[in-house]
């Protein structure tokens, strides 16, 4: 098959996933070494980008999905009337630095790190789909422990957990920051693509 045949089979697998399909399952669909599809994927990331289509290629954890620029959301909003997207006020951030650093964690441990109760702020990111309950620690009462989402890295434009800032001797409030920064710094970014655009 030819190039442009590939990459119009990879558009419509992750066209109709509307999920994140691993790049192993890409490669064994079009029969290509993982390699080779995973440069296909890049090119087409490239060229959507340079096409300035409302479309983007992302890259999560190993995994590739299609979905809608940031800077959009207002307008598909508009079309689907739906709710305003979640603020993540001081005490959301806190707790989602710890669990992204100390995951898999436990409400208990994440309350000790904070110095209060934690349950409210843990049950919204998990509304949010920020977080979510990824096994119980094996300790007297198995409590639940909790570790981020894909929708986490999506949000904060990571590929993996592994592009984290390397944590050393940061204070919370050090944390806090830095998350608060990345999203100024996302904000900012889209912004400036709208303007661009007029």
């Amino acid at each position: 098959m030819i190039l442009t045949e590939i990459q119009a089979i990879i558009e419509s697998l992750l066209f109709v996933a509307g999920e994140a399909i691993p790049l192993e399952k890409i490669s064994e669909v079009i029969e290509h070494d993982r390699r080779t599809t995973k440069n296909i994927l890049y090119r087409m990331q490239e060229e959507y980008e340079k096409q300035g289509k409302g479309l983007q290629i992302i890259e999560l954890d190993g995994a590739f999905q299609m979905c809608t620029k940031p800077q959009y959301f207002e307008y598909i909003q508009k079309l689907y009337q739906a709710p305003q997207k979640f603020i993540l006020t001081q005490a959301l951030l806190e707790t989602l630095a710890i669990i992204a650093y100390k995951q898999p964690v436990t409400k208990i441990q994440i309350a000790d790190l904070r110095g209060v109760n934690c349950d409210h702020v843990v049950n919204r990111l998990m509304e949010y789909g920020l977080i979510c309950e990824v096994g119980r620690l094996e300790a007297p009462g198995r409590p639940l422990l909790f570790g981020t989402t894909e929708e986490f890295l999506r949000y904060f434009g990571f590929r993996s957990l592994d592009e984290l800032p390397n944590l050393e001797e940061r204070t919370i409030e050090q944390i806090h920051e830095e998350v608060e920064e990345e999203i100024n710094i996302k904000i900012e970014h889209d912004q400036e693509k709208m303007k661009d655009k007029e």
